[in-house]
């Protein structure tokens, strides 16, 4: 259950999975990304609500044949350059985009996690994405006779996720800002959550989410994991590094040069506790 990150990469992560890695504004799962990138996968369809710069590296390096969104940029900074040239120019690779509204992406994780083939929102109205994503439909109530949108369902083949602590059964907590970690986990045949730390019993923290060792199935101990997006209790957002990203992910000499540096240094690696069990099971 509770495995090395560059383990747990390997046996939920393979080339051609529909992969997520969730988080909004911290706990980004920043070092699962970029194990991915080590580990070389290929041709993944990357989703996420609100792709910043591990995507962009995630892009640049290659990983990346299609991309499900609802915003892209480096927050606070402007664009994410390798997805600008992977669109524009199919550098390294084309990339195809399906876009989304926020609403549309969440309610889709919705209807994964509660196992409906499609969710039904009011939004879409009066915006170009009906007319250039064909994923949007619409559907006539038949209680008001309203016409409504409706998007598919999402259920990645993997849901990755960064959270503040784990328990030694595997059972994950995370708290602060969330987004929507919970119902992209629930929505996914395979979890994988890093963590700062595991603990012998998760203390209850006002706010928190608890994802059950269930419906977990790799923990692996990162700390740091989501910088530089920050871990409410842990460490503060590195607004430095997104600045500096922006010099990095404009120039293809300068990125070449970040992702050799990268994919050469070895993954930083926290063993495996022994004692733990392996789960019984996701189950319901």
């Amino acid at each position: 259950m509770i495995v090395p990150l560059d383990e747990a990469v390997r046996e939920l992560v393979h080339d051609g999975d529909t992969v997520a890695l969730e988080g909004f504004t911290h706990l980004i799962p920043v070092a699962a990304g970029h194990e991915i990138i080590r580990q070389g996968l290929r041709d993944l369809t990357l989703v996420r609500m609100t792709p910043d710069i591990v995507y962009d590296q995630l892009i640049g390096a290659g990983c990346a044949s299609r991309l499900v969104f609802s915003w892209g940029g480096n927050p606070g900074v402007g664009s994410l350059h390798r997805f600008r040239d992977a669109v524009t120019h199919g550098w390294p690779v084309p990339l195809e985009i399906e876009e989304h509204s926020h609403a549309g992406m969440a309610n889709r994780y919705v209807a994964g996690a509660s196992g409906l083939p499609f969710a039904i929102l009011r939004g879409y109205t009066g915006t170009d994405l009906v007319e250039n994503n064909p994923n949007i439909k619409t559907v006539t109530c038949p209680f008001s006779g309203q016409e409504l949108a409706a998007v598919p369902a999402i259920n990645p083949d993997v849901t990755v996720v960064h959270a503040q602590r784990a328990d030694r059964d595997g059972n994950v907590q995370l708290w602060g800002i969330t987004g929507i970690q919970k119902e992209a986990a629930l929505a996914a045949e395979r979890v994988l959550a890093t963590v700062e730390e595991v603990v012998d019993a998760l203390d209850p923290v006002p706010g928190q989410v608890i994802l059950p060792a269930r419906v977990v199935d790799r923990v692996a101990v990162a700390p740091g994991g989501a910088a530089p997006s920050y871990a409410h209790g842990y460490y503060e957002r590195d607004n430095e590094a997104y600045r500096a990203w922006d010099a990095v992910g404009r120039d293809r000499e300068a990125f070449t040069a970040w992702l050799a540096d990268l994919t050469a240094a070895p993954a930083p690696s926290v063993q495996a506790d022994p004692t733990t069990p392996e789960p019984a099971g996701r189950g319901l």
